[in-house]
């Protein structure tokens, strides 16, 4: 690749997107009173000095306040994975609000069994409980286990991710031992006091870690998604649940982002047999949820014991978790929008996806990859695909992925923009991923020109 070409390419689609977008640029220039200019600070995240202000979103397209309409592979980085304002939770949340009143009054409804009913089906687990965050329902996961188990610390995989969980913001140094995440931001200890880490894909490396006899969970995704999409190695996972059933420790499955495999996840496609399972975001067709399942004798063991406070200040909970509100979004996007049949028509796209991309990769012998993960694919800049998540680290290339992710937007595409990731949702079209192919093919051609 001529870097030289890059650069100029690059300035140039940053100029054009300067010039497509004033009203979002003005936006930006004047909001004076949010800490980093937006409302959370990864939205922060762009290649050309200002975010795009949304105007409106359905289904799989958004539209920008300068009236740019755009095919939406990003979808909220998964939280609208059920499509922008599907009919059924707008329906929903409607009658809540509207019809029946009460968004939250610290009282169960009906919504809620129906819910958790539906989550065992498509995990397995028989017991839930409920949060507004994957953040939050990973944090309670970590204090139930570490209440159970008497240990003290929580093994993750480096460069995984689990929202802002203090425990997780820890990667696999040079000597092979933990360290801090560079730029992890306050960390209230230093993270090897409370976690271990080893590398996906390496069962000897977590058994070196569970060998130290103190983590009380592994908390893991069954395969990592933000640091770009690392799938299991063949006996992988099993390793995991043996190993964490011979040293006494807890399993934690982290389906937030891993959702897009299957109506039940990794869990359900691929017929594992976590402890816990944690998830969020999707299942709420864009209302803040969360929840987390146990297996019955995690569930036993937890209420047989008087002496933990899961009714007051016991640190698991949060007034607004389990609210009417978001139970009833939550029992629509599962009842009627992110179905068994909706999934096989997201993965089916994905690998349209998929296919397309290896052509383009394939046609020009670039040293690229594509993996695919249910309804969800991502193309890196290595090959082979990085199979673990410091080499996918490794793998990135910064200027590369502005230069497509704005020639993209330039032309009515979005990617998320952490990474080259396009997710499926319910609404997206043939059409629609069809398009960022064709935009796609002509962004590499005039790359290698």
């Amino acid at each position: 690749m001529d870097r030289s070409r890059l650069s100029t390419l690059l300035e140039r689609e940053r100029d054009s997107y300067v010039r497509r977008n004033p009203r979002s640029a003005a936006a930006y220039a004047k909001a004076e009173h949010l800490f980093g200019r937006v409302p959370m600070t990864w939205m922060n995240k762009q290649a050309a000095g200002f975010p795009l202000y949304l105007e409106s979103a359905r289904g799989s397209h958004v539209v920008d306040l300068d009236g740019h309409d755009y095919v939406d592979l990003c979808l909220g980085d998964t939280g609208a994975m059920a499509g922008h304002s599907p009919t059924a939770v707008t329906e929903a949340v409607t009658r809540r609000l509207a019809s029946l009143g009460g968004a939250t009054a610290m009282m169960p409804t009906e919504d809620a069994e129906w819910v958790g009913a539906e989550l065992t089906r498509r995990f397995g687990l028989p017991k839930w409980s409920f949060s507004l965050t994957a953040t939050d329902a990973n944090r309670w996961a970590i204090r139930l286990a570490r209440a159970v188990t008497g240990r003290p610390k929580v093994l993750v995989n480096s460069f995984c991710y689990h929202g802002s969980v203090d425990e997780s913001l820890i990667v696999v140094g040079e000597d092979g031992e933990g360290v801090s995440r560079p730029g992890n931001v306050g960390a209230p200890c230093d993270v090897t006091l409370t976690s271990r880490v080893a590398e996906f894909n390496d069962a000897d490396g977590l058994a070196r870690q569970l060998a130290h006899g103190d983590v009380a969970a592994v908390l893991m995704e069954p395969a990592l998604t933000n640091i770009g999409i690392v799938l299991p190695e063949p006996g992988y996972l099993d390793a995991v649940r043996s190993l964490t059933r011979r040293h006494g420790t807890l399993l934690i499955n982290d389906e937030t982002h891993t959702f897009s495999a299957g109506p039940g996840g990794c869990t359900g496609a691929w017929g594992l047999a976590p402890d816990i399972v944690t998830i969020g975001k999707a299942i709420g067709g864009g209302v803040p949820v969360g929840a987390y399942g146990l297996t019955a004798a995690l569930a036993a063991a937890i209420l047989d014991r008087d002496d933990l406070d899961l009714v007051d200040m016991g640190g698991v909970g949060g007034t607004l978790a389990g609210n009417a509100l978001s139970l009833a979004a939550t029992r629509a996007t599962l009842d009627h929008v992110l179905t068994d049949s909706a999934f096989a028509g997201m993965t089916a796209l994905a690998t349209r996806f998929t296919d397309a991309v290896t052509t383009v990769i394939e046609a020009h012998d670039l040293p690229w990859s594509i993996n695919q993960l249910g309804a969800r694919a991502e193309y890196r800049f290595a090959r082979p695909a990085p199979r673990d998540g410091t080499s996918s680290a490794r793998a990135s290339d910064g200027e590369l992925e502005d230069y497509l992710h704005l020639y993209l937007a330039n032309r009515g595409v979005l990617l998320t923009p952490f990474h080259n990731m396009a997710l499926m949702s319910p609404a997206t079209t043939a059409a629609d991923v069809d398009h960022h192919t064709e935009v796609f093919t002509t962004a590499v051609a005039e790359l290698l020109a």
